[in-house]
């Protein structure tokens, strides 16, 4: 079977930042049937997309964006899921990945996993990005707010997660 040079585009886009589902994945599930659920939703929507892709844009960008849009459409909507589904392996994407990142984490990790759970929508996709390293400009970027609106509200959910750590160091 022959692909085409956009489908191998696509899928060597995608190996290089699998680690994006992955986290975005942990981030919004913490049962290991509803990230698998979510990650093959995430790739559904990012090859839907793949043609408006602009290659002048960073991929790592355009996709955190779908993928947070995804995972916050799923999280809104439980219920709902993808009909039309095909398997995830067809992308070399492995679930147990992402699993394995969850099952070997130290425990002060799974904690903060477990506290960036309990944050709503945006405040657990503002997190998410910050810790991967990205800038106020980029996150504004993905998410489609001010860099000084980002700013402010990763220095909000900062304080809310130190709280929320003492409290739990506390029980």
């Amino acid at each position: 079977m022959t692909t085409s040079p956009q489908t191998e585009r696509f899928l060597a886009l995608l190996d290089a930042h699998k680690g994006i589902l992955y986290k975005v994945g942990n981030g919004y599930c913490r049962n290991k049937d509803d990230r698998g659920d979510l990650i093959q939703d995430i790739v559904i929507q990012l090859w839907r997309s793949f043609p408006r892709y602009d290659p002048a844009q960073r991929f790592s960008t355009w996709m955190y964006r779908i993928a947070i849009n995804v995972a916050i459409s799923a999280h809104r909507s439980e219920g709902r899921r993808v009909h039309d589904t095909v398997p995830i392996e067809d992308f070399g994407i492995e679930l147990a990945a992402a699993d394995d990142a969850m099952e070997s984490a130290s425990d002060d990790v799974r904690r903060l996993r477990r506290l960036i759970g309990d944050l709503g929508e945006l405040d657990r996709a503002l997190i998410i990005l910050f810790l991967d390293g990205h800038t106020y400009d980029e996150i504004a970027e993905i998410l489609g707010i001010s860099p000084t609106n980002a700013s402010t509200r990763v220095g909000r959910v900062k304080d809310k997660l130190q709280q929320a750590w003492a409290a739990a160091e506390k029980e």
